[in-house]
């Protein structure tokens, strides 16, 4: 039997299951492979009048960026912010997990996990609001608690060294419930049995974290660092843009290459230049994820693990 019968038979013994991942199979193809077709408008002085038939400029649109004055820092400030970023969240949801995970009253677990993840749920730009209630130079929350213990203010927006920080700890409070929410699940799935004869042995609460918990994570974590990875030469243009805003005194250290891309999206409409930059993030987003993936396969199987994606 050829292959394409195989492959024939295999789905009428199961047309049922395709008919079931029918639609989501249908929105893969129409919303993430059919769209690559408008790849090409990056090697076109695109317009939308003429669309596809725009003239063709070869690597111009590639160059506008790489030969930009600002982006040696665009690049710096996509990296460094996505490193921050996935470091913080990770490190806080591990450690977040295992503290709920010894807590022995379900109910106040189960209202803490609550409390954790709504954050995840609130917009950027609700975000933003909520951001500047606080940090507002005449009339932020913070600043006038300074104000009344007699220090002076701080002008937030026009201090841009402070801003990396302050969104690393935005996103800590956004983001580590739904972090802390995946090692949870991974930590339910290992055998009590282990804490159990660990127990017994004599060991604390803080050894068996140590010695069971952590060493049974590592696949997890692994896996949400490489997926992590693959976003990292990307900005999360959301966020950014609804707390920074148009600020320029704060670009030095906020503005990454998805905003500097709106902005020239924005004042010139050059689609065919968003196309190219979108083009080198994805290039260089798969790069990294490779080597990461090689790297991680390498080392693992030094200890006979294979935590690799593939």
């Amino acid at each position: 039997m050829s292959k394409l019968a195989a492959v024939g038979t295999y789905i009428r013994n199961y047309w049922l299951v395709y008919l079931i991942a029918g639609p989501g199979l249908i929105a893969l193809l129409l919303f993430t492979y059919a769209p690559l077709l408008g790849s090409v408008i990056a090697f076109q002085d695109y317009s939308p009048v003429t669309l596809f038939l725009s003239p063709w400029v070869g690597l111009r649109n590639f160059g506008m960026l790489t030969t930009s004055a600002i982006f040696g820092r665009l690049v710096v400030n996509t990296l460094f912010l996505n490193v921050l970023f996935i470091t913080a969240e990770t490190i806080t949801g591990l450690v977040l997990a295992l503290l709920l995970n010894e807590l022995r009253v379900h109910f106040f677990k189960r209202v803490s996990q609550s409390l954790m993840f709504l954050p995840y749920f609130i917009g950027w730009p609700v975000v933003g609001v909520m951001l500047l209630s606080f940090i507002d130079y005449d009339m932020g929350i913070f600043n006038n608690i300074l104000a009344s213990l007699g220090v002076d203010r701080i002008a937030f927006t026009n201090t841009p060294d402070i801003w990396p920080w302050l969104l690393t700890l935005i996103r800590i409070w956004k983001n580590a419930g739904a972090q802390c929410i995946i090692y949870l699940a991974a930590l339910s799935s290992i055998d009590l049995q282990l804490y159990e004869a660990a127990a017994i042995d004599g060991a604390s609460r803080f050894q068996r974290m140590r010695m069971i918990s952590l060493p049974l994570l590592v696949g997890i974590i692994i896996l949400m660092v490489l997926l992590s990875i693959g976003r990292i030469f990307y900005g999360d243009v959301g966020m950014i843009y609804a707390l920074i805003r148009d600020y320029a005194e704060l670009y030095p250290t906020t503005d990454v290459i998805d905003t500097y891309l709106l902005r020239a999206l924005r004042v010139n409409s050059n689609y065919g230049f968003s196309a190219a930059v979108g083009l080198i993030q994805s290039a260089v987003s798969l790069i990294l994820v490779l080597g990461s993936n090689w790297l991680v396969r390498r080392y693992s199987a030094l200890r006979g693990e294979d935590y690799a994606l593939f």
